[in-house]
């Protein structure tokens, strides 16, 4: 994995460390808040799960196609409050998904998320010359739909019937991107959004 290496992302509010074991029981706790795995449109693993859901992930990352990373609010205590990843990652074209994200019931909604997308989309622009970061959903999962619009990200199209869901649903996935030209942009709104909210994105 020489092009997509592990890496501590951090601002002064949040920390983006790579994902490790000794997060195990703060992130099984995180996922009580709100009892998150009971949403049928996402893959969230229960408070039991969580173990094999991070042998999942690094087994991913031990193949290259996936850098995991467990989402610390630096404001409480150094808390984890979720996770987030570059996935699908095709180091060839030099493109990644963000995407396996998800945080504590009692952080959604906050700067929290804005400033981790700041920094993903910032090392995968700045230091890894991306030519896209992609972004993809479940159509019913509105909330991430509008919080990935929210970041300035445009809609690609759906892929119909793209997956079989645990549950044996079919999940069309809406795929939206980001380009290196509306990167700038994009930064600067996020960092606007950031200023708006009273908080700071450095």
């Amino acid at each position: 994995m020489s092009w997509l290496k592990p890496v501590t992302l951090q601002d002064s509010a949040v920390a983006l460390a790579p994902l490790s074991h000794a997060h195990r029981d703060a992130l099984a706790e995180a996922t009580r808040d709100g009892e998150l795995w009971k949403l049928w449109y996402t893959a969230i693993p229960t408070p039991d799960g969580m173990a094999a859901e991070i042998d999942r992930r690094l087994g991913l990352a031990e193949k290259g196609t996936m850098l995991p990373f467990t989402v610390i609010d630096k404001t409480d205590n150094g808390r984890p409050v979720g996770m987030t990843t570059y996935m699908n990652v095709d180091a060839a074209n030099k493109r990644v998904e963000i995407g396996s994200t998800w945080y504590r019931k009692s952080v959604q909604r906050s700067a929290l998320n804005t400033r981790a997308k700041l920094m993903l989309l910032a090392h995968a622009f700045e230091d890894l010359s991306c030519i896209a970061v992609e972004f993809r959903t479940h159509f019913f999962n509105h909330q991430s739909r509008k919080a990935i619009e929210r970041l300035g990200a445009k809609q690609d199209g759906i892929l119909r019937n793209h997956q079989v869901a645990p549950n044996g649903t079919l999940r069309d996935t809406v795929v939206y991107s980001i380009l290196p030209a509306e990167w700038p942009t994009v930064k600067a709104h996020l960092r606007h959004r950031l200023s708006l909210s009273g908080d700071q994105p450095a």
